[in-house]
């Protein structure tokens, strides 16, 4: 794709025929910097350089969690454009409390189902406590097992001027990061729980690390749960795109945990979050239903049997 500016009025594919005065080939802008079918039908991927186009032509970015094949499916279909097999499989998935007990290999085949199954979503393992903290070395083992064994086209990790070493190491080895700052889910032990980050005088400390993981070579960076305007301070000093979680409306592109926004999550939501679907009544409701089905001896019916 081309990286000039988007233009609603030019086609998404460049045109071979398209020449400058002097006879060479000019490039043609395309209509999204990201996303859509190419000229020929076929999908297009997503690449990090979109996310910059994104952020330079004002264009929102959006990425939920996934899990599964299925899920991956129907969100890439839907034209999301990055999936995060994150940690978040600790409370989504393996029902534990924090994602503190997530491990690699807990991750690894959920992260193998994700980018098995989409066609143009930017597919992001993240890293799980414990697999980057020692050093360097040891979070660019962790990142290389993660796009040998899974797929996936890049990794994500949490901490500021903290990882920048770990963060240059993998990008020095060609694997994409996704930088994470503010409140940190790993670290909430010791941050003393879920507070948000950046307010007052901490918005400063932001900053530098946010200005850490794009130093390091990150290719975006998630903001959690800090203000809005610390966010649009960040948003408007980096030249990277910002990810919001909770951070916002003035960040280049927002993230959610898709079974908090799907309304499969049951009990208390984060404030952040805007349920879209109700999927915990739909699924008990059509469960009742096929209980009861099955107890009065409709289901199965001649139709659902086999002669």
């Amino acid at each position: 794709m081309s990286d000039q500016p988007a233009s609603p009025a030019t086609p998404d594919a460049p045109n071979a025929d398209a020449t400058s005065p002097a006879g060479q080939a000019e490039p043609v802008a395309e209509t999204t910097p990201y996303g859509g079918a190419a000229a020929s039908g076929g999908p297009r991927r997503v690449r990090t350089r979109h996310f910059q186009n994104a952020k330079r032509d004002g264009i929102k970015i959006t990425g939920l969690t996934s899990y599964d094949q299925l899920t991956a499916r129907i969100f890439d279909e839907a034209g999301i454009d990055f999936l995060l097999v994150g940690d978040s499989s600790g409370n989504n998935v393996f029902g534990y409390e924090t994602t503190l007990p997530v491990t690699v290999d807990e991750l690894i085949p959920l992260t193998r189902a994700v980018a098995g199954a989409v066609k143009r979503a930017f597919v992001i393992a993240d890293m799980p406590f414990g697999s980057y903290e020692v050093g360097a070395e040891e979070a660019l083992h962790t990142a290389i097992r993660f796009m040998k064994e899974t797929g996936a086209h890049a990794v994500k990790l949490e901490g500021g001027a903290r990882s920048a070493e770990q963060i240059r190491r993998i990008v020095q080895a060609g694997i994409p990061v996704m930088a994470h700052i503010g409140y940190t889910p790993q670290s909430e032990h010791g941050l003393g729980g879920h507070i948000i980050q950046g307010r007052g005088e901490g918005v400063q400390q932001l900053l530098a690390d946010a200005e850490a993981v794009q130093d390091a070579g990150a290719f975006a960076v998630v903001l959690e749960m800090v203000p809005s305007d610390a966010a649009r301070q960040v948003t408007e000093r980096l030249d990277i795109p910002t990810i919001s979680v909770g951070a916002g409306p003035h960040t280049d592109g927002q993230l959610l945990v898709w079974t908090d926004w799907a309304g499969l999550t049951v009990g208390r939501v984060p404030k952040f979050v805007r349920q879209y679907a109700d999927l915990a009544g739909i699924l008990g409701k059509a469960a009742a239903e096929w209980q009861a089905d099955v107890a009065s001896g409709e289901y199965p019916s001649a139709e659902h049997s086999y002669e």
